[in-house]
Protein backbone atom coordinates (compact mmCIF):
# COMPACT_ATOMS: atom_id res chain seq x y z
CA UNK A 1 0.00 0.00 0.00
CA UNK A 2 0.71 3.47 -0.58
CA UNK A 3 2.33 4.89 2.91
CA UNK A 4 0.40 7.88 4.48
CA UNK A 5 2.67 8.31 7.38
CA UNK A 6 6.36 9.56 6.64
CA UNK A 7 6.76 8.36 3.36
CA UNK A 8 3.59 9.97 1.18
CA UNK A 9 3.37 8.44 -1.75
CA UNK A 10 5.47 5.71 -1.73
CA UNK A 11 4.54 2.45 -2.25
CA UNK A 12 5.31 0.57 1.33
CA UNK A 13 4.96 -3.26 2.44
CA UNK A 14 4.90 -1.98 6.34
CA UNK A 15 1.20 0.03 5.22
CA UNK A 16 -1.78 -1.40 5.92
CA UNK A 17 -5.93 -0.10 5.96
CA UNK A 18 -4.95 0.13 9.90
CA UNK A 19 -1.97 2.12 9.64
CA UNK A 20 1.83 1.70 9.20
CA UNK A 21 2.75 -2.01 11.16
CA UNK A 22 6.65 -1.43 11.67
CA UNK A 23 7.84 -1.38 14.75
CA UNK A 24 6.82 1.73 16.68
CA UNK A 25 4.11 2.70 14.22
CA UNK A 26 6.76 4.93 11.51
CA UNK A 27 9.64 4.24 9.70
CA UNK A 28 13.02 5.78 11.36
CA UNK A 29 15.05 8.21 10.09
CA UNK A 30 18.46 8.04 8.91
CA UNK A 31 21.49 8.19 11.34
CA UNK A 32 24.94 10.00 10.33
CA UNK A 33 26.68 6.87 8.16
CA UNK A 34 23.65 7.26 5.89
CA UNK A 35 25.03 10.46 4.79
CA UNK A 36 25.51 10.60 0.97
CA UNK A 37 23.63 7.74 0.01
CA UNK A 38 21.24 7.68 -3.04
CA UNK A 39 18.76 5.95 -1.29
CA UNK A 40 18.49 8.40 1.16
CA UNK A 41 15.26 10.71 0.19
CA UNK A 42 13.81 13.73 2.24
CA UNK A 43 10.34 14.46 2.72
CA UNK A 44 8.80 16.92 4.97
CA UNK A 45 9.02 14.94 7.94
CA UNK A 46 12.71 14.50 7.12
CA UNK A 47 14.98 12.77 5.35
CA UNK A 48 14.23 8.38 5.11
CA UNK A 49 15.90 5.84 2.94
CA UNK A 50 14.05 3.94 0.81
CA UNK A 51 15.02 0.55 1.42
CA UNK A 52 15.45 -0.15 5.08
CA UNK A 53 12.62 1.00 7.68
CA UNK A 54 15.29 1.26 10.20
CA UNK A 55 18.66 2.41 8.65
CA UNK A 56 20.68 2.05 12.47
CA UNK A 57 19.81 -1.51 12.63
CA UNK A 58 21.73 -2.37 9.21
CA UNK A 59 24.62 -0.85 10.35
CA UNK A 60 25.17 -2.34 14.08
CA UNK A 61 27.19 -5.00 12.57
CA UNK A 62 29.06 -3.62 9.93
CA UNK A 63 28.82 -1.49 6.56
CA UNK A 64 24.99 -1.42 5.41
CA UNK A 65 24.64 -3.44 2.60
CA UNK A 66 22.91 -1.46 0.23
CA UNK A 67 25.16 1.88 0.75
CA UNK A 68 25.92 3.54 -2.42
CA UNK A 69 28.39 5.95 -1.21
CA UNK A 70 31.08 3.37 0.05
CA UNK A 71 33.69 2.56 -1.89
CA UNK A 72 34.66 -1.37 -1.74
CA UNK A 73 38.49 -1.34 -0.66
CA UNK A 74 40.24 -4.33 -1.29
CA UNK A 75 42.90 -5.42 1.17
CA UNK A 76 46.12 -7.63 -0.01
CA UNK A 77 48.19 -9.98 2.14
CA UNK A 78 51.02 -8.98 3.34
CA UNK A 79 52.58 -9.01 -0.18
CA UNK A 80 55.17 -12.52 0.90
CA UNK A 81 54.44 -14.82 -2.03
CA UNK A 82 55.84 -18.11 -2.52
CA UNK A 83 58.78 -17.90 -5.80
CA UNK A 84 58.17 -21.21 -6.65
CA UNK A 85 54.69 -20.73 -7.04
CA UNK A 86 55.50 -16.90 -8.82
CA UNK A 87 57.83 -18.70 -11.39
CA UNK A 88 54.51 -21.23 -12.48
CA UNK A 89 52.79 -18.39 -12.95
CA UNK A 90 55.27 -16.96 -15.40
CA UNK A 91 54.54 -19.97 -17.88
CA UNK A 92 51.95 -20.14 -19.72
Amino acid sequence: MVCTSVKEGLDCFFMSKEGCRFNGGTCHQIVEQCEGCQKVQEFPTGNYCLVFPDPAAKWRLGKCSMATHLKETNIKGNGKLNPLKASKRNFH
